[in-house]
């Protein structure tokens, strides 16, 4: 019922966009110069074909009524927001097909049969794609992850040597695709399902800048065009960031309690990810990576991998970084950076520190912020100290350059008291 329902819906939404755009007068192409090297191939019109066959195969595979719940609605949220593309800002290719005989001809007569050259970006072969590969990849055996994914950049490339897309599809195919794994992920709940606008005034200016800066760089990338349009990346990462502000909370970064952000939301958040890793090491450059509070806890910046060597337990305030790889136990408080933490947060927090394995390393993005209030709620909490005035002096000794806000503050006392 599923493959009914969602191939009937592919094939006359598909078509009906194609009838709409090829009625307008003109119709845009966006092509760069490089791209009249790419051959045609009328061979990958296999590959391109096979996303037809997986797309059918993926609904037998899912053996849960909520894999198959997810999964559909995943398709279904591809298919509406490329045709609504489609017909808000449609493309066409320019290239001319070359005629072929045998196999391949009979294919590309096939798909000539009902495809018409407007339903450009994104691109539903490279959205698709990435919503299969994400369901076979949990069910095939290690073994056979190389050769699928190289299939699946094969199906990607074909859609570029049969003269389908232009290259300009291919990111937002893999960007839309993306946006669907991380709006319904498999373990866990979406980073949509509590949306709360933001009332703090630091949450909400802070979602207004990263707004801001997202369409600053979608304007220079409309307006420059050419190589510039790969600012559309990093203006999406800051719309992304600021909806986390304004609305969605840490969850819109998809960490697990392990530490371990979503693969979607790390290739959708990578241009903010780098930015503020960047950001860490210049800050904290010349400093120690981690220093001791007391009695085997440490504070410090988030770390790589090799800055966990003798550390047993990791508590990490960071909703923005993924953890490295290694075996040290990580337990994630995901909260929002520059921001009054939340005060429950704070307490199991402290609670973590107090009953964690010795050595353990309490972490933010710079060991500044949240940290340091993680750190002052358990001192005070476990009567290593008698105020957060006075958890604080006593952080700042070892930290001198943290400075907490007073909406920081004023929920560290809340956290530490109640």
């Amino acid at each position: 019922m599923a493959l009914a329902g969602l191939g009937t819906f592919f094939y006359a939404s598909y078509g009906f966009s194609n009838w709409i755009t090829g009625l307008r007068a003109e119709v845009p192409s966006v092509v760069f110069d490089w791209e009249k090297a790419i051959p045609f191939l009328a061979w990958t019109i296999i590959p391109y074909w096979t996303t037809n066959i997986l797309y059918a195969g993926s609904m037998f595979l899912c053996s849960t009524e909520r894999e198959l719940s997810i999964h559909t609605r995943r398709l279904l949220a591809i298919q509406l927001v490329a045709v609504g593309c489609f017909l808000a800002f449609p493309l066409k290719v320019i290239w001319t097909k070359p005629d072929t005989s045998g196999t391949f001809g009979l294919l590309f007569e096939s798909l000539g049969s009902f495809d018409r050259p407007f339903n450009q970006a994104p691109s539903l072969h490279v959205a698709l794609t990435v919503a299969l590969s994400a369901l076979y990849l949990r069910y095939l055996p290690r073994a056979f992850f190389g050769p699928f994914l190289a299939w699946s950049g094969l199906v990607v490339a074909s859609t570029l040597t049969t003269f389908q897309h232009h290259f300009i599809d291919l990111p937002t195919g893999a960007l839309l695709g993306f946006l669907a794994l991380w709006t319904w992920p498999m373990q866990g709940a979406s980073p949509l399902s509590e949306i709360r606008l933001a009332a703090a005034p630091d949450r909400v200016a802070l979602a207004l800048r990263y707004g801001l800066g997202a369409l600053l760089l979608a304007a220079i990338a409309a307006q420059l065009r050419g190589a510039a349009l790969w600012l559309l990346w990093p203006a999406a990462s800051l719309l992304m960031v600021s909806l986390a502000y304004g609305a969605l909370g840490p969850r819109a970064f998809a960490k697990d309690v392990d530490g371990r952000m979503s693969f979607s939301a790390r290739i959708l958040f990578a241009p903010y990810l780098i930015g503020v890793f960047v950001n860490s090491r210049l800050w904290t450059r010349g400093e120690p990576r981690r220093v001791e509070v007391t009695g085997g806890v440490f504070l410090g910046r988030v770390p790589a991998a090799g800055d966990l060597d003798g550390v047993a337990t990791v508590i990490d305030l960071c909703a923005e970084y993924s953890r490295p790889p290694g075996d040290v136990v990580w337990r994630a408080f995901p909260s929002l950076d520059l921001v009054a933490p939340d005060v429950d947060l704070l307490r199991r927090a402290a609670d973590a520190i107090e009953t964690s394995a010795r050595p353990t390393l309490v972490v933010c993005a710079l060991g500044y912020g949240r940290s340091v209030a993680a750190l002052a709620v358990w001192l005070v909490r476990s009567q290593r100290a008698k105020t957060i005035a006075e958890a604080l002096d006593r952080l700042r000794r070892v930290r001198p350059r943290l400075a907490p806000r007073p909406a920081q503050i004023a929920a560290m006392k809340e956290a530490a008291h109640g």
